[in-house]
């Protein structure tokens, strides 16, 4: 079963905690606390700007001395972000996230930031698939086809 990211999407909605360049470090993380979520996605109006991670805050401010309450975002975001599109398989997203060694990416339509998926979302909707494949054949060997 080839599950697309819109599948995902659908499922979980299309809500992105975002925050802006001029954002402190501190306050992003207050936003990603409050939120629950590792990651946040740095925009200028609907265009993403850039990602910030728990990642970037280890390696970026902890790591280098830096100070959370007036380091803006913006110098420690990663720019290069890597997005996919609402038509690109699961598994897709799972051979960029581990070639490229990342959890989270965003999901842009027309060149908009339309939602995000995790690795845990992808995971989860392999789970499901499997799930729902396996009753099926379970149904189609015990004659109860269709389930």
């Amino acid at each position: 079963m080839d599950t697309r990211v819109s599948d995902i999407l659908r499922q979980k909605g299309h809500d992105v905690v975002t925050g802006e360049p001029s954002d402190t470090v501190l306050e992003c993380i207050a936003t990603m606390v409050q939120h629950n979520v590792g990651s946040m996605v740095v925009v200028e109006g609907r265009q993403i700007a850039g990602i910030f991670t728990e990642r970037d805050y280890l390696r970026r401010i902890a790591l280098k001395g830096r100070t959370s309450r007036t380091t803006r975002v913006e110098e420690v975001m990663t720019k290069d972000v890597l997005y996919v599109m609402p038509e690109q398989t699961v598994e897709e997203c799972l051979q960029i996230m581990t070639t490229h060694k990342c959890r989270h990416l965003p999901v842009v339509t027309e060149e908009e930031l339309d939602g995000i998926i995790s690795i845990g979302d992808c995971v989860k909707q392999i789970s499901r698939d499997a799930q729902t494949e396996a009753h099926t054949l379970k149904a189609y060997i015990t004659g109860q086809y269709p389930a």
